[in-house]
């Protein structure tokens, strides 16, 4: 028990010297992340589209 307590007290200790990023820092990357799937997204579905198109034409 002794042990659980003293990891739970390093713990809160690096905790406190985590720089958290602010909340428009977190809205920005969000963003970032949202239009690279989308864009993505697009890529891969023209991409299924162009294929199947393809191997329906062959057969």
């Amino acid at each position: 028990m002794k042990k659980l307590v003293e990891f739970i007290r390093n713990s809160y200790a690096e905790l406190k010297k985590v720089t958290w990023p602010s909340q428009e820092e977190v809205a920005s990357s969000t963003r970032v992340v949202l239009v690279s799937v989308l864009i993505f997204a697009v890529i891969l579905g023209a991409l299924d589209y162009f294929f199947l198109a393809g191997i329906d034409f062959l057969f």
